[in-house]
């Protein structure tokens, strides 16, 4: 590739999450609804057909937000159980098998709170990842390595000897995104988040 043609592609890589930055800001301080390409067009200083050579629309958009928010969530989850579990380990380490069930529910308790914080402090980019239209696969060969990454982060709490370790992980994720969903709508009141995490930790490991 010449000079010129990685200038090109730099620049274009640069426009691309500058874009993606520009939407999850706009979301966050106005909330999606003020998404729009004209907003976005204006904000980054580039004209309407520069966004659609990156993006086809805004479900495309948000996409792109939602996967950069799995990568955010699988550092955050890795350095809460790296730090639960041993702080001095290789973050990529699951549990060891003869971790004790205490030690298990340590990792999982710190995991589950660093993923509710996750939610709560960052409310626009979770509707991304999991409340809006995005094209990104769940559970599947195409799933994306940040967001099985997410996962493994729950399946690395529990024992590679636990042959139900990614079923405690589904089980538990969905857990804490009813928890989350339901707290920010008001279904539920969040004040007793605390009780609901130890009861869905200690339920889970027993």
């Amino acid at each position: 590739m010449s000079a010129i043609s990685e200038r090109r592609e730099r620049e274009r890589a640069h426009r691309h999450q500058l874009i993606i930055t520009a939407a999850r800001e706009l979301a966050e301080s106005e909330g999606w609804e003020a998404v729009t390409t004209r907003r976005l067009a204006e904000r980054v200083e580039y004209s309407q057909p520069v966004l659609y050579s990156h993006f086809n629309g805004k479900d495309a958009i948000v996409s792109a937000v939602a996967l950069d928010g799995f990568t955010e969530l699988a550092t955050h989850l890795r350095r809460a159980r790296q730090s639960a579990s041993d702080p001095a380990s290789d973050p990529g380490q699951a549990l060891r098998p003869g971790q004790s069930v205490a030690d298990t529910g340590q990792a999982l308790r710190a995991v589950c709170r660093a993923y509710l914080d996750f939610a709560t402090d960052r409310p626009a980019l979770y509707q991304a990842m999991f409340i809006m239209p995005t094209d990104l696969k769940f559970a599947s060969a195409e799933t994306p390595p940040p967001l099985r990454a997410c996962f493994d982060e729950f399946v690395n709490c529990f024992p590679p000897a636990n042959e139900r370790r990614e079923l405690f992980a589904e089980v538990t994720w969905s857990a804490l995104h009813g928890m989350a969903v339901l707290s920010d709508s008001g279904r539920i009141p969040s004040e007793p988040q605390d009780e609901r995490l130890d009861f869905l930790v200690t339920q889970i490991i027993r």
